[in-house]
């Protein structure tokens, strides 16, 4: 039976690790970006393809968007909220992600992201990660609205 400070102390890692990620990203460091990936994850992202299988592919994609994003990284996690079990784990936050232009000018928009993590050999590793952000029917415009 799991007591509740068990599950306070594995929301406590959770938000360690969603912490330590955001930093990697900020940083442009693919290689500890991907330490908190399964091999075999399975992750939605906002753009590009609509899933990604498997670590290399998804590498290649972060890969894909950090180029896109020249300059200081902006990634910023907003509203991280976490739940959580012995062996499985979820959050979802607010991310306010971009970069800036040659001319320093901020290009950021707002995505909603989930994240879910399977622990492992004693240690937490994200199995499905999901991006989107949100779009008008009406003319197919996605919209990048702050919360």
């Amino acid at each position: 039976m799991t007591t509740d400070a068990a599950l306070a102390g594995t929301e406590s890692a959770i938000r360690i690790e969603l912490d330590a990620w955001a930093d990697a990203v900020r940083a442009r460091d693919i290689a500890r970006i991907f330490s908190h990936y399964d091999a075999d994850i399975v992750a939605f992202d906002a753009i590009a393809q609509l899933q990604f299988k498997g670590a290399d592919a998804y590498r290649a994609h972060w890969e894909r968007c950090m180029a896109m994003c020249p300059g200081p990284m902006i990634f910023e996690l907003h509203e991280v909220q976490v739940a959580a079990d012995e062996e499985l784990a979820f959050g979802h936050a607010l991310v306010r992600c971009g970069g800036t232009d040659p001319d320093g000018k901020e290009m950021s928009g707002w995505m909603r992201m989930t994240t879910c993590y399977r622990r492992r050999d004693g240690r937490w590793r994200v199995i499905h990660e999901h991006f989107s952000a949100p779009f008008d029917p009406q003319d197919d415009k996605v919209l990048w609205l702050e919360p």
